[in-house]
């Protein structure tokens, strides 16, 4: 796998002065990406966003005002011809290609469609400025002006993973019903299919401007509440990720009518109900607080990602019709190429995780983590997730929350926070009029409130 250097010039005059940004404009786009082609032109120079036609209101589907729907593949990439792509291809991906049967990626022309509005763009401009600062840690976020990208042209790995966790989406992501389904093992038939809805809070998100070291040390709050199966149905769940601190989990069990704190549901610790495939830092490609590694910043790749995936976010197909055994259907997945960041992941000394080796792919137009592969104890790759860009209609940004991962040692995957075959579609919020786009919803004595009823 070989990597571009980043570009030095860009990096030095960032460094300086949020004038320095402006002044390099023509070179870069509002949260920092090169806006120029690539020597081919298989990646095209960034112009706007310019994604959605006009018409789009909540309820109707996404992908038949999407500008580029039209689309036809390019290319497709299977067993037969990977190794001629895998230098645009990560290793995770490459494994997957090869041992899944009927397995292939539909490469689609690359689509430059990320964009930000113009308050998320002018807090990304102070932010390359010097506004933005990690705690003396070097893994906690300290300062910001938000909502922004805190690093737009990142010097380590832990700047380019806040990104990831601070691009925009509004305040918050309602997921009114969802699936996370996990395949069968091996000479088994029996899907787990959980069904929930789940909704994200960022306190930060609110429109205009504001520093992060005044507001709560918060990144995000969650809650989910499953409908089903019976093993799970009624269980409901408070996660707090801090900023700076480690994560708190509050739990409802519907069979002791009770919340109970659980300090150690984090990290690495198996998710209930999935048969130890699920660890609660695997959502979203990677979840929670970054404390347990260190993070070094490989440098920028081109690859193949999934993007403009309006597949992934369809919630009127047939659950049966698109997840197949191996994986979902390709022509529910959408690949272009993109460039990249590449981040490596290493577990700290002293530190234990299941995962102890990862790297992860940052799309550099929108900071979504597109991707991830993991390395067992020994060293081996075990585990590949893919995340599914889309531009949101609602934002003017682009968000990832669908993605799947693969379980490449026991021929396993899973799918989750995606609507498909949900029958209700995702909806980003931009304004918090809601009690769930607030801090007192996220409360110990509010979770048993509202599972209780």
């Amino acid at each position: 796998m070989s990597f571009a250097p980043t570009n030095r010039l860009i990096l030095s005059a960032l460094a300086a002065t949020g004038l320095a940004f402006a002044a390099h404009a023509q070179t870069l786009t509002p949260l920092g990406a090169e806006a120029g082609a690539n020597k081919d032109g298989s990646i095209p120079a960034y112009a706007s966003s310019e994604a959605a036609q006009p018409g789009w209101a909540p309820g109707k589907r996404r992908v038949d005002f999407f500008k580029y729907k039209g689309d036809k593949p390019v290319y497709t990439v299977d067993a037969s011809n990977v190794d001629k792509y895998a230098d645009k291809l990560s290793p995770g991906q490459v494994a997957l290609l090869k041992q899944a049967k009927g397995y292939r990626m539909e490469v689609y022309p690359t689509r430059r469609t990320c964009s930000a509005p113009d308050f998320v763009a002018d807090n990304t401009r102070k932010n390359a400025g010097g506004a933005a600062k990690l705690g003396a840690d070097g893994w906690s976020l300290q300062d910001a002006v938000v909502p922004g990208i805190p690093f737009p042209q990142p010097q380590n790995g832990a700047q380019a993973m806040w990104n990831t966790k601070m691009k925009y989406a509004g305040v918050g992501l309602d997921m009114p019903r969802l699936y996370t389904a996990l395949s069968p093992r091996k000479g088994a038939s029996d899907w787990i299919d959980a069904i929930s809805n789940q909704t994200y809070f960022y306190p930060w998100g609110k429109k205009g401007s504001a520093t992060f070291a005044q507001l709560p040390q918060m990144e995000y709050y969650t809650y989910f509440a499953y409908e089903s199966p019976a093993a799970l149905a009624g269980q409901a769940l408070i996660f707090a990720n801090h900023s700076n601190a480690a994560s708190e989990t509050f739990y409802y069990f519907p069979g002791q009518r009770r919340v109970r704190r659980m300090p150690t549901y984090a990290y690495d610790a198996p998710q209930i109900g999935f048969e130890n495939q699920y660890t609660l830092d695997e959502p979203r490609v990677f979840n929670g607080t970054m404390d347990r590694f260190d993070w070094k910043l490989v440098g920028k790749k081109e690859m193949l990602i999934g993007y403009n995936a309006f597949g992934m976010y369809d919630p009127e197909v047939k659950f049966d019709a698109v997840a197949k055994a191996d994986a979902v259907d390709a022509a529910h997945r959408r690949y272009e190429l993109h460039r990249v960041w590449v981040v490596e992941a290493t577990v700290k000394s002293g530190v234990r995780h299941v995962a102890p080796k990862r790297t992860f792919y940052i799309d550099e137009d929108s900071w979504s983590l597109v991707a991830a592969d993991d390395y067992d104890a020994q060293g081996k790759l075990w585990k590949l997730r893919e995340a599914f860009v889309i531009p949101v209609y609602e934002t003017g940004s682009c968000d990832n929350p669908a993605f799947v991962q693969y379980n490449l040692a026991e021929g396993r995957y899973l799918v989750d926070q995606s609507p498909l075959a949900s029958g209700k579609d995702f909806r980003w919020v931009v304004e918090a009029k809601e009690p769930r786009f607030r801090e007192n919803f996220y409360t110990a004595d509010n979770l048993r409130a509202i599972s209780e009823r």
